[in-house]
């Protein structure tokens, strides 16, 4: 049985994504303004080529982020409507299971059962946006939180940020 690891890390880190990306414009803007600032013995222990590398790198990780939320978005929208909204409320909204079962009416069993696909079915849609599983691991293999969280879903911890509260709800 796979687990989806991927899908869920995705859709896991989503709600993240923008504020680590903002969060990433600050300190470019920072690491911006510390270069006019730099002059006599400054200028040799922090040299300007290392700083715009710097900015560069960070400009690079935020287009990363940026890319990954554009595809979480455009599989999910490329998915059928009511899976997708399974997902949504699940892993964006934190909804409960209980309160998915009662917004989509839905039976346990078919909760557990639709989750399941749903995930298989997001990550398909990633695939089909040239984003195979192989292909995340080594874009975002310098991403160590979202890296992090992977492993916590290969490990079975089937809530690594956010999401443990509604799962318990649910068994």
């Amino acid at each position: 049985m796979q687990n989806h690891v991927w899908g869920k890390t995705l859709l896991s880190v989503y709600r993240y994504l923008e504020r680590i990306a903002d969060a990433i414009d600050n300190i470019i803007e920072k690491k911006a303004v510390q270069t006019s600032s730099m002059l006599g013995s400054d200028a040799l222990s922090h040299n300007t080529l290392a700083l715009a590398n710097k900015i560069i790198d960070l400009s690079e990780r935020k287009v990363k982020l940026i890319n990954i939320k554009l595809l979480t978005e455009q599989a999910l929208a490329a998915m059928d409507p009511k899976g997708a909204k399974i997902l949504i409320m699940k892993y964006f909204d934190n909804a409960s299971c209980e309160e998915i079962l009662s917004a989509l009416s839905l039976s346990r069993r078919t909760y557990f059962r639709r989750i399941g696909e749903m995930e298989a079915a997001f990550e398909a849609s990633c695939a089909m946006f040239g984003f195979p599983m192989e292909r995340l691991d080594s874009y975002l293999a310098n991403e160590a939180w979202i890296m992090n969280v992977k492993a916590s879903f290969q490990k079975g911890v089937e809530s690594p940020l956010q999401l443990s509260r509604s799962e318990r709800m649910c068994l």
